[in-house]
């Protein structure tokens, strides 16, 4: 059992639960729900968990699955309007949120930026625009004096390549545009925005940690042949980010990339970027087997017969524990968090039951690799559960559950999963 000051938690993200789309501004997923084949299901985030609505049950839900920390993020949109200027219903909001957990004594992890950019913004170039790192500051600047003395932990970014590459490069995700000079751009831009945001922190809150969320899906070349194509996927998405981020330069593959696909580097732009960091948050789900390509690049291969969620992703819980520590081999790690990890399952709903016994597993063996990684020398920290609740899986709608807690989307009922409860009984052990 990992002990304490070891910190438990669950996770969520603003965009995926909180629906009252009519109390805040249009952000690029509402923009990219209402194009046309963009969404598994054709949903949007409309309405979601109605966690606005609902906010008080879903803490008391929180407490009662005895955690010690919520993993939440905010929406810019929903606390800024276009002029700069606050929207005081949106900081009421989180204000309320913040404070509450603090009386239950739940520890606040707070992401500013979870994929919802505005949608003004973007219509200025979004995070191929240079001047949105610095919109992102001035948003830092608000949120981190509105909530003065009610949060735990910073998070600057979720997930830059998310944002970057699905969203720019190949245009899965919103903003959905698909260029690889736009996702590269987008990548400088975003880690530019959190440089800048982390001075606005320390500047603001300096008792307070501030760090990063970056998701790793660790590469394995599928034959020996491969190794160098696993080994430039891995620069490529993995390393990309962390690098810059700890040592303050991008991986050597960048050289190879053309001269209008590198982004453009100011000066002090790397300086920036790889200022101290008080934690590193990581994201991981599954590993990704490479081959490659006939002109020397990388592509993924899916490996059959192998254990899969029902996103059709390798369950693979050594993953975890070969990256953790391929990390610290890697760089000088500040202390880690696992700020996500879960599996979506084909969820079926027995009256108030739903046994999600592979999930439980998922979370078991998941749990045991993050100690592994503890006992051979990573300084891990706190592990959060990726969900809360069920929610808007972004590009798969409402058709993927990662919920420790099922939604029934058209009551709103909440029924803890034997996930759920299984998790609780672990930490009431303590």
């Amino acid at each position: 059992m990992l002990k304490p000051p070891f910190t438990f938690g669950v996770a969520t993200a603003s965009f995926q639960i909180e629906g009252a789309r009519d109390t805040r501004l249009t952000c690029i997923w509402d923009t990219f729900c209402a194009e046309p084949n963009t969404i598994a299901d054709q949903s949007n985030g409309d309405i979601a968990c109605q966690h606005v609505q609902y906010w008080q049950q879903d803490i008391d839900m929180i407490a009662d699955l005895a955690v010690d920390a919520y993993r939440l993020s905010i929406s810019w949109p929903r606390v800024i309007n276009q002029d700069g200027n606050v929207n005081q219903q949106g900081i009421t909001f989180y204000r309320k949120l913040l404070t509450a957990l603090k009386a239950r004594n739940i520890k606040t992890y707070v992401t500013l930026y979870h994929w919802d950019l505005p949608q003004y913004l973007e219509d200025e170039g979004g995070w191929q625009n240079r001047d949105t790192a610095y919109a992102f500051a001035a948003y830092t600047d608000i949120v981190s004096l509105a909530f003065k003395g009610l949060v735990d932990s910073y998070a600057t970014l979720n997930e830059p390549f998310c944002s970057a590459y699905l969203g720019y490069e190949i245009g899965v995700h919103a903003p959905g545009i698909k260029s690889q000079k736009a996702g590269r751009h987008a990548a400088h831009h975003l880690l530019l925005g959190h440089g800048l945001a982390m001075k606005i922190l320390r500047k603001n809150c300096p008792d307070v940690e501030a760090g990063i969320v970056l998701n790793f899906s660790p590469t394995y070349p599928l034959t020996e042949e491969d190794k160098l194509a696993a080994q430039r996927a891995d620069q490529y998405h993995n390393q990309w980010y962390i690098k810059a981020v700890l040592e303050g330069q991008y991986p050597s593959l960048i050289n190879e990339l053309p001269l209008d696909v590198q982004p453009n580097i100011a000066p002090d732009d790397m300086a920036i970027i790889s200022q101290s960091i008080d934690f590193l948050g990581v994201n991981y789900y599954t590993r990704i087997h490479y081959q490659k390509t006939a002109d020397d690049g990388f592509e993924e291969v899916a490996l059959p017969d192998v254990a899969i969620t029902d996103m059709g992703w390798e369950i693979y819980p050594q993953g975890l524990t070969e990256l953790l520590t391929s990390l610290n081999k890697l760089y000088t790690l500040p202390k880690v968090y696992i700020t996500e990890n879960g599996a979506a399952m084909a969820d079926t709903r027995q009256g108030n039951q739903v046994l999600d016994y592979d999930r439980v597993s998922y979370y078991h063996t998941h749990l045991n690799a993050v100690d592994d990684a503890i006992k051979q020398g990573v300084d891990v920290q706190g592990y959060f559960a990726w969900s809360l609740m069920d929610n808007f899986e972004w590009a798969y709608g409402y058709e993927k559950r990662f919920g420790l807690v099922y939604i029934d989307y058209i009551t709103q009922q909440r029924i803890l999963k034997e996930s759920a409860k299984q998790y609780r009984a672990l930490l009431k052990q303590r």
